[in-house]
């Protein structure tokens, strides 16, 4: 079982953010946390978790580096008998906010992994995306981190920005391998209604050459891809969970959870959770429906698809991907080895 925490707070809306996150309401981060205890208390009852039962633990957002560590004792004191021993727990934090104190307060509670919103290093592509911080910024928190004795670091980069270049997104990358990380996630840029790039959709590249170009270089430099935006000599057990449909809880406004065959959303208004944590809705889903999560997801990342998951069409389908070299197979799994066609793949074998 996992677990995710969403914290919708953030010093500044990035410019591509479509999340639930908010830039005001500060003063309701402590009944925040309170409500977040609440919910977890609950779904700790309804997932029937046992002690050691939870594999992972991630915190995002939002930006949870807004949030003091003392808030989050509560909750981690709540969550300690339920964490294996060797549980992965995941913070996500950005540049600005996460001081050398802010670090050292959440390694004391127990985290043991930090996913740092950096996107790039370059100042000028910082600005455009409306991040809080500047290259050094990114740099001193990731060294903070590693003194700290943080076990996992990552890092996310953004690319099809327009401008964006070989030579623009080889340094980001270069000076992303020069500090103690062991993960990157690299996302393409994507514009979501709502945000505010949705008024200037020219803002992305359609350059899918580059999709290419950054996987190459961040490959190269021995960090394997795992999933289409994933790369590590470290592979995310969170991430990895989410892939597999493991159950997980979600937690906090604008969460997601999944427990056999339904996915639970609370609130997303702060407000509104704040007043009632426990007002969750159901969305139970159908064989079919799970089936080709599976089939999606699977084909996304290195897990591939297990063979007795599919019908005798759907397999007959697939071994003609095989044969044609666009699939590999053994004897009980497909796997798809350029992520960047996963969606056509699992297209064609849904017929």
């Amino acid at each position: 079982m996992l677990i995710y925490l969403h914290i919708p707070y953030c010093d500044s809306k990035c410019h591509y953010c479509s999340f639930n996150t908010y830039v005001d309401k500060f003063e309701t981060q402590s009944m925040y946390m309170d409500a977040l205890y609440q919910q977890l208390s609950f779904e700790l009852e309804r997932f029937d978790a046992k002690p050691q039962s939870v594999e992972t633990l991630f915190i995002g957002g939002g930006t949870p580096s807004t949030i003091n560590p003392e808030l989050y004792a509560p909750i981690f004191k709540l969550l300690h008998p339920y964490l294996k021993r060797n549980a992965e727990i995941t913070t996500e934090a950005n540049p600005n906010s996460a001081t050398k104190e802010w670090l050292k307060g959440m390694k004391d509670l127990g985290v043991n992994r930090v996913s740092f919103g950096v996107q790039s290093f370059n100042a000028q592509k910082l600005k455009a995306l409306n991040r809080a911080h500047n290259p050094q910024q990114a740099k001193d928190a990731i060294h903070y981190a590693k003194e700290l004795g943080y076990e996992h670091l990552s890092l996310d980069l953004i690319y099809n920005y327009q401008g964006d270049t070989k030579t623009l997104l080889s340094a980001d990358i270069k000076e992303a391998f020069s500090l103690p990380i062991d993960h990157i996630s690299a996302y393409e840029l994507t514009i979501e209604d709502g945000t505010k790039f949705s008024t200037t959709p020219e803002v992305r590249q359609e350059d899918e050459n580059l999709a290419f170009f950054v996987t190459e270089e961040i490959e190269k430099r021995g960090f394997k891809a795992y999933e289409i935006s994933n790369f590590g000599t470290y592979q995310s057990k969170h991430n990895k969970g989410y892939w597999e449909l493991k159950n997980y809880i979600g937690a906090g406004a604008g969460a997601v959870g999944f427990l056999k065959d339904r996915r639970y959303y609370p609130q997303t208004n702060i407000d509104a959770y704040v007043e009632n944590p426990l007002n969750i809705t159901e969305e139970p889903l159908t064989p079919d429906e799970l089936l080709t999560e599976k089939i999606f997801l699977g084909l996304r990342s290195s897990l591939g698809i297990q063979k007795s998951l599919l019908s005798d069409e759907m397999i007959e389908k697939a071994n003609i991907l095989c044969k044609k070299k666009k699939l590999l197979c053994d004897t009980e799994h497909y796997y798809n080895d350029n992520f960047f066609l996963s969606d056509e793949l699992a297209l064609y074998i849904l017929g």
